[in-house]
């Protein structure tokens, strides 16, 4: 074959043998890719007429993705990650690469990775603005903060921030199934945030420093006017307002403020703590 096309070449110009040169460089580079029907996905018809489906490009994404989601759905996250990531390594183009990205986001929120899934959820939020899990995206992400709540004597960013991007899911989506979940989640984490400021009252009040108190107190009531502990927190201003801050049986008027329970913040620390609380 190549003599023909070398005896044929010697009948041409210079510019028709830099054509035919192309030519033979794409013939080799299909040679070695095989054959077009291992380059593309069309219908072949047999000796017999019967019609042969062609090869199918993303069959090894989707092998992966069904390994993936075999062992997603039995909760092996940290086998189920891998095979998402494959994908998005190797086929970031296939039908299957955007499902592996949300799956990796899981994984890594089952996982307890929260500040890695929040990343990755938002990686697919701004690649995918569109995508009909935006709603789903959205309240994972709040989420993600929501379990980094930690007990009411550390930092409140993780109850702060989930409230806000709650509050974004509603807004952008009234109607979707998250939304009421995220209401009764925006409900508890500012209990939270009314519990950490009674915390920090007690402080103050345990180590005589009544000014801090009272603009504390009265934050709280500002703030969180709804919340359990807001008639205990006006019952306490009004006392020491009036000079008579509480100097005995603190214990009645601090009543042990229960920390975040496990079903709700992944928490599961009841001890006692004296630390000095932030602020």
């Amino acid at each position: 074959m190549f003599k023909s096309i070398i005896k044929l070449s010697a009948k041409y110009s210079v510019g028709n043998l830099l054509t035919l040169a192309l030519a033979l460089l794409l013939l080799f580079s299909l040679s070695g890719c095989g054959t077009f029907q291992d380059l593309f996905n069309y219908t072949r018809i047999d000796e017999e007429g019967n019609e042969i489906a062609g090869t199918d490009l993303n069959l090894p994404a989707k092998g992966l993705l069904r390994n993936g989601m075999d062992d997603y759905n039995v909760g092996k996250y940290f086998t189920a990650i891998e095979f998402f990531q494959d994908i998005l390594n190797k086929y970031p183009f296939s039908a299957e690469a955007t499902l592996a990205e949300l799956k990796a986001a899981d994984c890594s929120y089952y996982l307890e990775r929260y500040v890695e899934a929040l990343i990755l959820y938002e990686e697919f939020e701004n690649r995918h603005p569109t995508n009909e899990s935006i709603p789903y995206v959205m309240f994972q992400k709040a989420m993600c903060n929501y379990k980094q709540i930690d007990r009411i004597d550390r930092d409140t960013a993780g109850a702060i921030k989930s409230i806000e991007l709650f509050r974004q899911l509603i807004k952008a989506y009234p109607n979707s199934p998250y939304s009421a979940e995220a209401k009764i989640r925006i409900a508890t984490a500012t209990q939270f945030l009314a519990d950490h400021e009674y915390f920090v009252v007690e402080y103050y009040i345990r180590t005589a420093k009544y000014d801090q108190a009272i603009v504390r107190l009265k934050y709280l009531l500002a703030m969180y006017p709804e919340t359990d502990i807001a008639p205990k927190a006006q019952d306490l201003l009004t006392r020491i307002e009036a000079g008579n801050p509480p100097q005995s049986f603190l214990a009645s008027w601090f009543p042990k403020l229960s920390f975040p329970d496990w079903a709700i913040f992944g928490l599961n620390d009841e001890k006692e703590n004296t630390t000095v609380p932030e602020q």
